[in-house]
């Protein structure tokens, strides 16, 4: 009788955040079906129980951790759970996020605090609870699911675009930290728009009804791509095009970004319907579509995209027109 091969994290202990939809769910049934002994995360119970019931139906063996990573004593509990589980914690995913959309002014200052708390102190908590773990194994990869977003302005989203920064300055701040032990990794992924439920949880003041814009991408590639980066440790990735050519291009057209994209979405406000505000999960558990999956409809809100993409065509057109003739006057 042939040896069955073991799947590649057999054995191996990832403790995943935000798992219980979307962009975390994802990953758990990722790392599930390569062997992965899970230890899942995430403010709604119900919801959490589910996802860890489709992992063990994979073959996994799972436990469910109701989480806030916004508060630091559920993190440090969090550790806890998942030393006692197997007794080491080889990955860890920082996936648990939040955002609203809104005028800054007009999204209610403690919705703006509680996005800054569970994106980026969630992140730091997370990190500061496992990376001695980490140490005392010398080994460990923490690995952050930060989007574009920590590199490029989200019109209309400061809260999210400010934690977003922050944690990728968390992030490569700690990538020198840790450069002393060669088996501990801090790894940043900056993917695009996903196609993934987060956007029906999102807060919204804007009054425009929210649909994840185009160009966007199944959810399940990103876990891939997050499972792949555990495999192979980077300190940066970038799972897919529109993310390397919009960093590329803000990079080039910092203020044609900030302002056509900001324009667009000003124009979309002024004619929206006016949806009626909600807090999303901002402040509590996510409700109703709890799946991988989200809308992913061509609407109003994907329109700042194209007009931002029209402005940006025209600045690289306009920079290459006056490239030439610097040359030919030079």
């Amino acid at each position: 009788m042939k040896n069955q091969r073991r799947p590649p994290f057999f054995g191996e202990t990832v403790v995943i955040t935000g798992a219980s939809s979307g962009i975390g769910k994802a990953a758990a049934e990722a790392f599930a079906e390569q062997g992965a002994d899970l230890v899942l995360a995430a403010r709604g119970e119900d919801a959490l129980k589910e996802t860890a019931e489709l992992c063990r139906k994979l073959g996994a063996t799972v436990i469910a951790v109701p989480t806030d990573t916004s508060i630091a004593e559920d993190v440090e509990n969090l550790v806890k759970e998942a030393l006692e589980f197997s007794g080491k914690i080889d990955y860890w995913v920082n996936n648990a996020g939040v955002l609203a959309f809104g005028k800054f002014e007009e999204i209610p200052v403690d919705v703006s605090d509680q996005i800054v708390k569970t994106n980026l102190l969630g992140y730091m908590h997370s990190a500061h609870a496992v990376l001695p773990v980490f140490k005392k194994q010398k080994k460990g990869v923490l690995l952050n699911n930060i989007s574009i977003g920590g590199w490029m302005p989200a019109p209309y989203g400061t809260a999210y675009t400010a934690s977003k920064f922050g944690i990728r300055g968390m992030v490569e701040t700690l990538q020198g930290e840790v450069s002393d032990f060669p088996d501990i990794h801090i790894c940043a992924l900056y993917p695009g728009f996903q196609k993934s439920s987060g956007i029906e949880h999102a807060a919204n003041y804007s009054g425009v009804k929210l649909s994840t814009p185009p160009p966007s991408f199944d959810p399940r590639k990103l876990a891939a791509s997050i499972v792949e980066t555990a495999k192979n440790p980077k300190e940066a990735t970038y799972p897919d095009w529109s993310a390397v050519v919009f960093k590329n291009l803000y990079e080039m057209f910092p203020g044609v970004i900030r302002y056509v994209s900001s324009a667009g979405m000003r124009m979309v406000m002024k004619k929206a319907h006016h949806d009626k505000n909600t807090g999303g999960n901002v402040q509590e558990p996510s409700k109703g579509n709890m799946g991988i999956d989200g809308k992913t409809l061509f609407s109003i809100p994907a329109k700042p995209l194209i007009w931002a993409g029209a402005g940006l065509i025209g600045a690289v057109v306009a920079g290459l027109l006056l490239t030439g003739n610097s040359k030919k006057t030079g």
